[in-house]
């Protein structure tokens, strides 16, 4: 059995690619039960993390499983395995259990040290807990790399120089639009991707701000933190004239907004510019609205170079992140070496316990003849030490020299070390 992650992000795939194999939380329980039905294994552990940036399978099984899931994974997507595999990474044991770390300490986010990923990284293995597919090996791995996830955010100031999608978006907005005060801005889907987009757009004090949902009461709720409007998906093409900025993340795996709603939209506004963020994978614009000339769109790809900034100021915060998940990688490892020989301990105590039953039993048995106690407790104790030395006695006096000379260091090593 052996730890293992197979999967594809931002620097392996490009968005649409990525857009194919998006799974919404609430998929995430039949998705993987069929994967473990492909996998043909229903003791094997499995678990999906899936981000607008990323998606991985982490698992606990065979070699072999690692292939069986990345065929099962093309299929879902619609394209073949060898194509796909020329998009993801495969990792085995350490290099497995050092990525989940890297990737719960946001070293291998688009955004370095964004914290987000933590969170949905807990609600993958909520996912997983509940449909019965965290074992106790998986369960471990990301319980530690939790651990070491707090670690690095309270130890370093790996978070402290990043600039989120959210601000990010706020920025390229200020450079379009002089006085973002003077915005009216419309948000689409309710999610914690929105409320943080949200939260930041709120702070430049827009001249007003709507909420779009599929679910009236959940975008009422988030509206409430805002003093926002609340509106239906389906007002949307109707009234998407009205808004100067656009941001855009829903579970939807078709777009939401189409080209056509686009320049109708950009008709009623006399060609004023819009500024729109796609932030969903699968997208929820669709990606002929950037040919518009009037339309500035940006897609979680797209904000990859604006992020990336005050690059030199994270270097040593990075190198102090990357040394705890060393020492946390090796912690884990040793705890895996220490669980390989339980199935021995389970094996020795069961045998040890087996042989103590018999000699109680055959001690009561004198006990109620009559027999003298002390004489009793002394054959116990001889047939107990006869038990646990036969193998020991057989081994010295069976094969040939060298194989003797093997078992006679074996047996000082573990019967005679106090005697040294």
């Amino acid at each position: 059995m052996t730890v293992w992650a197979l999967g594809l992000n931002h620097n392996t795939a490009p968005l649409d690619l990525r857009g194919r194999f998006a799974f919404a939380l609430e998929q995430l329980g039949p998705t993987l039960s069929a994967l473990r039905l492909a996998m043909a294994s229903d003791n094997s552990e499995v678990a999906i993390l899936s981000t607008c940036n990323r998606t991985e399978i982490y698992g606990v099984g065979e070699h072999g499983q690692m292939q069986q899931t990345l065929a099962w994974l093309a299929a879902s997507g619609g394209v073949s395995a060898e194509s796909l595999q020329k998009h993801t990474y495969a990792l085995r044991e350490t290099e497995a259990t050092r990525h989940a770390f890297r990737v719960a300490s946001g070293l291998d986010s688009m955004v370095l040290g964004e914290p987000q990923i933590l969170g949905q990284m807990k609600d993958a293995v909520r996912a997983a807990s509940d449909a019965g597919a965290l074992g106790t090996t998986l369960n471990q791995l990301f319980q530690r790399s939790f651990s070491v996830a707090k670690e690095v955010r309270t130890s370093t100031e790996i978070g402290a120089h990043s600039i989120s999608m959210a601000a990010a978006s706020v920025r390229l907005a200020s450079q379009l639009f002089e006085d973002l005060a003077q915005t009216k801005v419309l948000f689409v889907g309710a999610g914690e991707m929105i409320e943080l987009c949200a939260t930041h757009f709120a702070a430049k004090s827009p001249k007003s701000i709507t909420i779009a949902n599929r679910t009236l009461e959940r975008g009422e709720k988030l509206a409430t933190q805002f003093s926002a409007e609340v509106m239906r998906l389906a007002d949307l093409p109707s009234r998407l004239h009205e808004f100067d900025v656009v941001v855009s993340c829903t579970a939807s795996s078709l777009p939401l907004i189409g080209l056509g709603a686009v320049e109708r939209a950009l008709k009623q506004r006399k060609h004023r510019p819009m500024f729109m963020v796609d932030l969903a994978v699968p997208r929820d614009i669709e990606p002929e609205v950037k040919s518009l000339q009037d339309v500035y769109l940006y897609t979680v790809d797209d904000l990859s170079d604006v992020v990336q900034t005050a690059q030199a100021n994270r270097q040593a915060a990075v190198a102090q992140a990357e040394a705890i998940i060393d020492a946390g990688v090796q912690s884990f490892e040793h705890w895996l070496e220490q669980r390989s020989h339980v199935p021995l301990i389970q094996q020795l105590n069961s045998q040890a316990d087996e042989w103590r039953q018999a000699e109680l039993a055959r001690a009561r048995k004198q006990l109620a003849k009559g027999d003298d106690v002390e004489q009793v407790l002394d054959a116990l104790s001889r047939g107990l030490t006869q038990k646990m030395l036969h193998g020991a006695m057989a081994e010295l006096h069976s094969g040939d020299t060298e194989h003797r000379e093997r078992a006679r260091q074996a047996i000082e090593h573990f019967f005679l070390r106090g005697n040294r």
